[in-house]
């Protein structure tokens, strides 16, 4: 797999740009060749096995090989704007692991990692057994297998996104092609590799595999249709995360069908189907009724020093 390390031509994602980006000549993420990142933090915000007591040192990377409408860090994954992002070489990333991990951080969560996967490898190379935290890939899900294949042994909790069971919606609403066939294969060589959540005595998550599932109005997510896969091709014992955090923001408004906040209704449904499937072991967002509300506490503003107001997640139980 030595030609995933090419970035003269990156193929590290199913976009296969093969752009040049040692020479800044740029594809669909417009990344170049040293991995950029825009915000660093003890996240509290995050499931509660990856947050616990201390946070999830948690790594925002800048730009993305998906262009989510609805993006809620279209700030830093599409624009750039309000935040610059600092570079960081092998070396560089390395000790910004150590530092969260001097800083009481249960583990280590890589935001937005797919096309710095080069980079991440690198560095978690050189950190070794040094860092001695558990590394979560914290993916949008647009990942191709041989480049999970590529991190096995290195990250310990895989968390992608299952976010469309349609690849017209996904191409229509992230200009993505065949999501659906590279997230399922990725997911499955994810769980292959790590297998389902393990937690330690304190309830803070040491391995496997965690499945956000975000519910987008008007059914666009489909995501009864996700959890029919998870429970045929995986098990119902995988560790689901079902986020009722959508916030039309960004470019929604272009879209009628998106520019509005889910209903208590498409929530629910979801959650009784997953019940209804066997489904146990996970959490869920709490709804807010209010749909009038102009701010999100789940979506972050990089312009901001506090990134996040947010609430914990409950645990289905």
């Amino acid at each position: 797999m030595d030609y995933l390390y090419d970035l003269s031509r990156c193929v590290l994602c199913p976009h296969e740009c093969s752009a040049d980006r040692l020479n800044q000549k740029n594809g669909f993420c417009r990344a170049g060749n040293i991995a950029e990142v825009n915000a660093y933090m003890a996240h509290h915000g995050e499931e509660p096995e990856l947050s616990g007591t201390m946070g999830s040192g948690t790594i925002f990377f800048s730009k993305c090989n998906m262009a989510c409408v609805y993006c809620q860090n279209y700030q830093i994954s599409q624009e750039n704007r309000n935040s610059d992002p600092e570079f960081f070489d092998t070396e560089k990333l390395a000790e910004l692991m150590f530092w969260l991990k001097d800083s009481g951080c249960h583990n280590i969560n890589l935001v937005s990692p797919t096309i710095w996967a080069a980079n991440i490898k690198s560095s978690l190379e050189y950190a070794g057994k040094r860092l001695d935290l558990p590394v979560v890939y914290n993916t949008g899900g647009y990942d191709k297998p041989e480049t999970i294949k590529m991190l096995k042994g290195l990250i310990q909790i895989y968390m992608p996104d299952m976010r469309y069971a349609s690849n017209t919606f996904a191409s229509r609403y992230s200009d993505v092609k065949d999501y659906v066939t590279y997230n399922r294969a990725s997911v499955k060589e994810m769980y292959e590799q790590v297998g389902n959540l393990v937690t330690d005595k304190n309830n803070i998550a040491q391995k496997g595999l965690i499945i956000r599932l975000l519910v987008l109005p008007n059914n666009i997510s489909e995501v009864k249709k996700s959890l029919d896969f998870i429970k045929s091709e995986l098990t119902e014992d995988v560790y689901i995360s079902i986020m009722s955090q959508y916030h039309p923001i960004y470019k929604a408004c272009k879209f009628p069908e998106l520019n509005r906040h889910i209903n208590f209704k498409e929530y629910m449904d979801v959650i009784r189907y997953a019940e209804k499937l066997g489904f146990s072991n996970g959490s869920f967002q709490e709804f807010n009724r209010d749909s009038r509300a102009c701010e999100d506490p789940y979506t972050p503003d990089f312009s901001k020093e506090n990134v996040f107001n947010f609430n914990r997640q409950e645990e289905i139980k």
